[in-house]
């Protein structure tokens, strides 16, 4: 059993335009990524895997890819990517075809192993729609992946959160068969994380007994209108991405996710003097 911690980051709808163009006119959302790049090269300890949990692309298209591949080459972290309801699988394959699909064609599952951890990407894609569907290939494809040990952790990725957060708008087109997820998800415990994207800011919940979050964007947030007083909206809020860091331990060790601003800010200042007093 490794004995230090594993670090996974999770970056989430990046919704890169063609160059020069903004998303809704007003989010300069490749200035973004690059700010977000930078933020991840600099953390420490550098963490061991970035995962991007869908809508890499806005429109999208080829040039919406290779425009986004210039911009995450400076990079220094392997990264992995799944497709959000803005992608589109055949484009995205295309523009990243050394991923380690488990198909040749549908779904861009894949199955990462990072020393005894198991990190499940899945698809939840629906050609053109908004909301998100686990295939009836997928569900099967994750079964399957989960029934090969009984001892090793896993934390399971995808884009459309599998319960409703109160965004009225967002929650008519998250994850429309997750009772068919859950039914999975509880048959194997060694499941100790599911984390989504699509509503661009942080939630938490429990799902299925599995902790459950969304990602924050490093772009803008959805206007988190709980009281359905507005249109569909977003707002531009401080970015952030998720650092998902598994501790090893008894039993399937332990899962612990910090929110992690993107910026500059004032700090770190001390707490204590040279005298060692509190200042």
């Amino acid at each position: 059993m490794l004995d230090k911690p594993l670090r996974i980051a999770q970056i989430s709808d990046l919704h890169i335009k063609p160059p020069g163009s903004l998303a809704y006119g007003r989010v300069d959302t490749a200035k973004a990524l690059e700010r977000c790049v930078e933020a991840l090269n600099a953390f420490k300890p550098a963490p061991d895997l970035v995962v991007i949990s869908g809508d890499l692309a806005d429109t999208p298209t080829a040039e919406e890819y290779q425009y986004l591949k210039r911009l995450l080459a400076p990079l220094k972290l392997p990264f992995a990517g799944i497709p959000g309801n803005h992608d589109s699988r055949e484009l995205m394959r295309a523009a990243f075809p050394s991923a380690s699909y488990a198909f040749v064609s549908g779904p861009l599952n894949q199955k990462i192993e990072m020393g005894p951890l198991d990190l499940l990407l899945l698809d939840s894609s629906v050609h053109r729609k908004p909301h998100g569907e686990l295939e009836g290939v997928t569900l099967e494809w994750l079964e399957k992946a989960l029934a090969t040990s009984s001892e090793r952790p896993a934390l399971l990725f995808l884009h459309h959160p599998p319960f409703k957060t109160g965004i009225w708008h967002m929650d008519r087109q998250n994850l429309f068969n997750a009772t068919e997820l859950a039914l999975i998800v509880r048959r194997y415990p060694r499941v100790q994380l599911i984390a989504t994207g699509h509503i661009h800011r942080a939630t938490l919940t429990m799902f299925a007994g599995v902790p459950t979050t969304i990602c924050p964007a490093p772009n803008h947030a959805v206007d988190l209108d709980l009281a359905e007083l507005r249109e569909p909206s977003f707002k531009v809020e401080p970015p952030a991405f998720h650092l998902h860091t598994w501790f090893p331990g008894d039993g399937f060790g332990t899962v612990v996710t910090h929110q992690v601003p993107i910026g500059a800010f004032d700090g770190p200042h001390p707490f204590f003097g040279p005298d060692g007093k509190l200042l």
